[in-house]
């Protein structure tokens, strides 16, 4: 990890306001004469002390975070690989960003996940490689611990914990828990609300259906059954899309609009609509 400038070169040309230009933005409209100026002021030995222990605590932090990057990137190469990523190597991220984003390891992370799991878990929409890391951390590597995907979800505390008394459900609200996994799970379907895949269409007709608190959950269940069958089985995951999810969606509601009409007694026949624009379009 790249640090930053050393804290004593930073204060020696701190007072040389030329020297910070080559620091700026190529999008930045203003010229150089007017950056220098602004950089101008009354550069107090208090000022310069803060900053100058400010920069050495910033700079110590990043030796932490490179130490602990090397100690984690060694542990994950101890594990026995599922794959040869030089022989079957990943497909390109979705989105991928040239520059690494937050606190994510200067190292592979996403290939040395791949490798231990034989997964590529970062095909699923809202997945990221270290929301998988947190995920993997709570769960192993050993899919067995859980005999299906709603074992998996149950112990997320990702489905309904019915409650019933006389035969009769008093509460199907889900458990509390305390799990960075399932945690990791609920901001991963929060993430997707405005993607095209298949579960940012899922999440936004739950929103409007349930509301968010409960569209999280939703999607954070099918997102569970997701990463549990690719967990479980391997493979490839190749998300469908929106156009899939309404389509099926479509589907779905006229199947049960006809399955009502037949209990009435009734047949339904579907005819197309012509818009206006259409009607216009070809002279109707």
């Amino acid at each position: 990890m790249a640090l930053a400038t050393s804290s004593a070169r930073f204060l020696n040309s701190f007072r040389i306001a030329c020297s910070f230009l080559f620091l700026r933005d190529p999008r930045v409209k203003r010229s150089a004469d007017d950056i220098a100026k602004a950089l101008e002021g009354d550069y107090r030995q208090e000022h310069l002390f803060a900053l100058k222990q400010a920069v050495d605590a910033y700079e110590f932090y990043h030796r932490q975070m490179e130490e602990c990057d090397e100690k984690i990137k060694a542990y994950q190469q101890s594990f026995k690989p599922k794959v040869d990523p030089a022989l079957h190597p990943l497909k390109k991220a979705k989105g991928a960003k040239k520059k690494v984003q937050g606190n994510q390891p200067r190292f592979d992370l996403r290939e040395n996940l791949y490798r231990i799991t034989g997964v590529d878990f970062t095909q699923i929409a809202g997945l990221n490689v270290m929301t998988i890391q947190t995920i993997i951390t709570e769960i192993g590597l050993d899919p067995s611990a859980f005999p299906t995907a709603k074992h998996f979800a149950s112990w997320l505390g990702l489905c309904p914990a019915n409650k019933i008394t006389g035969g009769r459900v008093k509460s199907s609200r889900t458990r509390k828990v305390t799990n960075r996994a399932a945690t990791a799970f609920r901001l991963a379907a929060m993430s997707v609300s405005r993607s095209d895949s298949f579960l940012g269409a899922f999440y936004r007709r739950k929103r409007a259906q349930l509301g968010a608190p409960k569209a999280i959950t939703a999607t954070a269940h099918k997102m569970t059954v997701q990463f549990y069958s690719l967990w479980k089985n391997g493979g490839a995951y190749k998300d469908p899309g929106q156009d899939y999810y309404e389509q099926k969606y479509r589907d779905r509601t006229i199947k049960n609009m006809k399955n009502t009409a037949a209990k009435l007694g009734l047949e339904l026949t579907l005819t197309p609509v012509v818009s206006p624009e259409t009607q216009a379009a070809v002279g109707m």
